[in-house]
């Protein structure tokens, strides 16, 4: 199974349909809020089941705060980060994530990608698509891959704009 996660595009959809078209086949794709009303968009150029969740700029919006997935043998959350101050790292979020049993927390927010991998936790945050803060300023996003023996393997990239 192959799984584009993205966050933090504001609208901004360029990059996202950029990397929609050029990455090849996916199974799924997870937006980790902030689409800031691209939800119509996605799901539209989307061939695939689209998991979006409320980011701190999505005003007016329905979106679910937090979802939780199952994807094979993991239980993942998917949330924007804000409720957890991960501007401050990443403590909190994993805390929840262990006191709720979650084997993998997907978050958004800082616009700086990360993965952390813990023996009990594994913590992703794909960065943005538009607006990235991290040193070297290029967009990125996160490719989940399970294997055949059933093992998530993530990998950020990024895009020379």
């Amino acid at each position: 199974m192959r799984v584009l996660i993205v966050s933090d595009t504001h609208r901004r959809d360029e990059n996202l349909e950029f990397v929609l078209h050029s990455i090849g086949d996916i199974d799924c794709i997870i937006h980790l809020g902030d689409a800031e009303g691209s939800e119509v968009f996605l799901r539209e150029i989307a061939n695939c089941p689209v998991h979006i969740i409320l980011g701190n700029n999505d005003y007016f919006s329905n979106l679910p705060r937090e979802e939780e997935l199952q994807i094979g043998k993991y239980k993942i959350l998917l949330t924007h980060g804000n409720y957890y101050y991960v501007g401050s790292g990443t403590y909190y979020l994993k805390e929840e994530g262990r006191a709720r049993d979650f084997d993998i927390v997907l978050f958004g927010h800082t616009h700086v990608p990360l993965v952390e991998i813990e023996d009990d936790i594994i913590v992703v945050n794909p960065g943005s698509l538009s607006y990235p803060r991290q040193n070297n300023r290029k967009p990125s996003y996160a490719i989940m891959n399970i294997d055949d023996n059933g093992e998530a393997h993530f990998e950020i990239r990024y895009l020379d704009v």
